[in-house]
């Protein structure tokens, strides 16, 4: 194993969406570790205050090539990391070893149409959000004395697909999952569906609420330290994860109705499958043990659900993808 040091340049991040034309910013090996550096908030870098905006951040929002611009989103990932021996059909596992701020201010938005309540909520609306990394919370409003526990995390964490995509919509890919179970300690399980896999990372979040309401969370410049391993004993059509304390699936879908229902779908066929019970069984284990939680409703046109099953309650054995 190699350990590598991505940082954020002009030539290593992208804005907007993920292609497969992009130069990678990184080749590994299959179980290399990367620290990786992100940012986030290309769109509001002239209303932020100093702290959020560092020279390393103005280059990029200055001089970014028109060919890392892939579309219409408004993310800035870092990558693609290029891992050899990854192939269409593997499945890339995404260790999350350590996840922390960059920078110790982020924001909040509204957009107007976006959010769950866009109707209600019109008018714009951006507030950067001091950080106490030493205290670990975020006050929100400022002088509320309402204390959010700061718990970062990585909205974005993709693949790139034969076509290029926005970074707006999750799907099959991963992409802007936006799930705040994903920690330091968790490990998340992609489909591939290029050579190399082509992953991208990106959308810190200091703190977020299931459901992601009025569009936006704490977003957070990020510092990461990952681990990429190809996994050629699994096969995957949906994004899974696992926490220290559960296993995850997840559903994206233009309804919650349906991205419920993928995510349930999948839940059962694990259960079955993992703990050699039928089907029924398994399905009924659902209803008497896992939880599900929307996710995201606000990256359109995919709403986000993902279920949560214990791992505790396998008391005799060891439960891991």
């Amino acid at each position: 194993m190699v350990h590598h040091v991505l940082k954020a340049t002009c030539d290593t991040v992208h804005l907007g969406g993920f292609s497969p034309k992009l130069k990678p910013a990184l080749v590994i090996d299959s179980g290399d570790s990367i620290d990786v550096e992100t940012y986030t908030g290309y769109y509001v870098y002239e209303q932020a205050p100093e702290e959020f905006v560092n020279a390393e951040f103005l280059e990029i929002c200055h001089n970014l090539p028109a060919e890392r611009k892939i579309d219409v989103g408004p993310h800035l990932m870092t990558g693609p990391i290029f891992v050899n021996d990854a192939e269409p059909g593997d499945v890339l596992e995404v260790r999350l070893n350590a996840i922390s701020p960059r920078l110790p201010v982020g924001f909040n938005a509204i957009r107007p149409g976006w959010g769950a309540l866009a109707e209600r909520f019109t008018e714009a609306n951006l507030k950067f959000i001091r950080l106490d990394l030493e205290k670990g919370v975020a006050e929100y409003p400022e002088g509320s004395g309402i204390q959010i526990p700061i718990r970062p995390m990585f909205g974005i964490l993709g693949v790139a697909t034969p076509e290029d995509y926005s970074s707006i919509p999750p799907g099959a890919y991963g992409g802007n999952i936006d799930n705040p179970e994903l920690q330091a300690g968790s490990r998340l399980f992609l489909p591939t569906f290029l050579p190399g896999a082509l992953f991208s990372i990106g959308d810190g979040h200091s703190a977020q609420g299931d459901g992601e309401v009025c569009g936006t969370a704490i977003e957070t410049s990020m510092n990461g330290s990952i681990e990429l391993i190809v996994r050629k004993d699994l096969k995957l059509t949906t994004p899974m994860a696992e926490t220290p304390t559960d296993i995850m699936t997840t559903g994206f879908a233009e309804t919650l109705d349906a991205a419920f229902e993928m995510a349930l779908e999948s839940m059962v066929n694990f259960i079955a499958a993992f703990a050699n019970i039928s089907a029924q069984e398994a399905y009924c284990l659902c209803s008497l043990a896992a939880n599900f939680r929307v996710t995201q409703v606000v990256n359109s046109p995919q709403r986000g659900v993902h279920g949560l099953l214990p791992k505790s309650i396998f008391a005799n054995r060891r439960i891991s993808l």
